[in-house]
């Protein structure tokens, strides 16, 4: 294994950012190259502590020549958010200084300008630096895994059109409950690693991708960090490696996904009316029907009518569900996929900011 830092230089004198950068050489030029990533929003820890269980199984592997794919791995993909706090709470996800999320804009570029990511870097912020360096790396990649979590969820991934059904066994290595099947349309990562390479070739998009994956997983909840929950998903991940002959040796046979997969424009987002506290009557992986009671917010505790019930827009499956018990007006708390399309209606792009 090969360990080499990329240095950021900070916004402000005296600061700088190191991003570790793990490699394993491979010894198959024609096995697929593999990218990795974890906590881009840096307090999502669940694909760092897959990553650290899955890289201890590489160096063994390496060691026996049991590597075909070159594979590059970076365990914490944002020191810049991980120093960010306020009043002692992390704040990772959106960038301080710019107010934009970590994981939005993107350059959005033809594969053929991989290059220019890197030219003049000192015009740019040290979050925007952090942003063109990870999409570089991975613009090297075939396959390409950017480790997230929800706040509490099912295990979930967000997977472009143009990579299913190709990437089921994937999904199916990781136990993933569901597959929301995205439209390409936003910068987040993933999916400015998918527009480079739909614009491979000058002057054409390509709708179908075959050979190639690059995927947003969503490894269940914040607080779902656990030694066991980190090795069997080390192990699942693992499977999937084998079974695209990026490794070789002992794993267990990767078979059919048993989820549901259904496009973004199915996904049901439960958001508050008025702002109270919450009481929730639904859990994670529960079914619901049409009208079920889903939560009760409670918006003049104490008082006569001070209450508004929750229900179900139509029937699906709970994939997520936020751990806080305050909501604003309008703040997101569930997440439900249903086989018909969401009656509120969805713009293209992300679900959330």
């Amino acid at each position: 294994m090969d360990i080499s830092e990329i240095i950021l230089p900070g916004d402000t004198p005296g600061i700088e950012w190191r991003l570790p950068v793990l490699r394993f050489k491979g010894r198959d030029p024609k096995a697929p190259k593999i990218y990795m990533q974890a906590a881009l929003h840096s307090g999502e820890l669940p694909g760092t502590a897959l990553l650290h269980f899955l890289c201890d199984r590489l160096r063994r592997a390496e060691a026996a020549g049991a590597v075909c794919s070159d594979i590059t791995i970076v365990p914490h993909a944002n020191p810049i958010g991980a120093a960010q706090s306020h009043f002692g709470e992390m704040q990772g996800r959106f960038d301080l200084g710019s107010r934009t999320n970590f994981n939005r804009d993107f350059p959005l570029i033809a594969l053929g300008e991989r290059d220019t990511l890197l030219d003049d870097l000192d015009r740019y912020t040290a979050t925007e630096q952090l942003k063109r360096q990870l999409l570089h790396m991975a613009l090297g990649a075939d396959l390409v895994l950017d480790l997230h979590c929800d706040d509490e969820s099912l295990q979930y991934a967000y997977i472009d059109d143009a990579f299913w059904p190709e990437a089921s066994d994937l999904a199916a290595a990781l136990d993933m409950a569901a597959v929301f099947l995205s439209d390409g349309e936003s910068s987040a990562f993933e999916e400015a690693v998918g527009h480079a390479w739909k614009h491979e070739i000058a002057g054409e998009r390509r709708t179908q991708l075959p050979g190639r994956l690059a995927v947003t997983l969503e490894l269940r909840g914040m607080r779902d960090v656990t030694p066991e929950m980190a090795k069997a998903d080390a192990e699942g991940l693992w499977n999937f490696l084998a079974a695209r002959g990026a490794v070789t040796g002992e794993a267990t046979p990767v078979g059919d996904f048993k989820g549901q997969a259904l496009p973004l424009d199915n996904i049901e987002m439960i958001r508050a009316p008025q702002p109270g506290a919450v009481l929730f009557h639904k859990s994670l992986g529960d079914r619901v029907e049409e009208g079920d009671l889903l939560a009760t917010i409670l918006t003049h505790p104490g008082m006569e009518n001070g209450v508004i019930d929750v229900m179900a827009p139509q029937a699906g499956l709970i994939v997520t569900r936020v751990s806080t018990r305050f909501a604003r007006r309008r703040a997101d708390l569930m997440k439900i996929l249903c086989h018909e399309k969401t009656r509120a209606g969805r713009k293209p792009g992300a679900l959330e900011d």
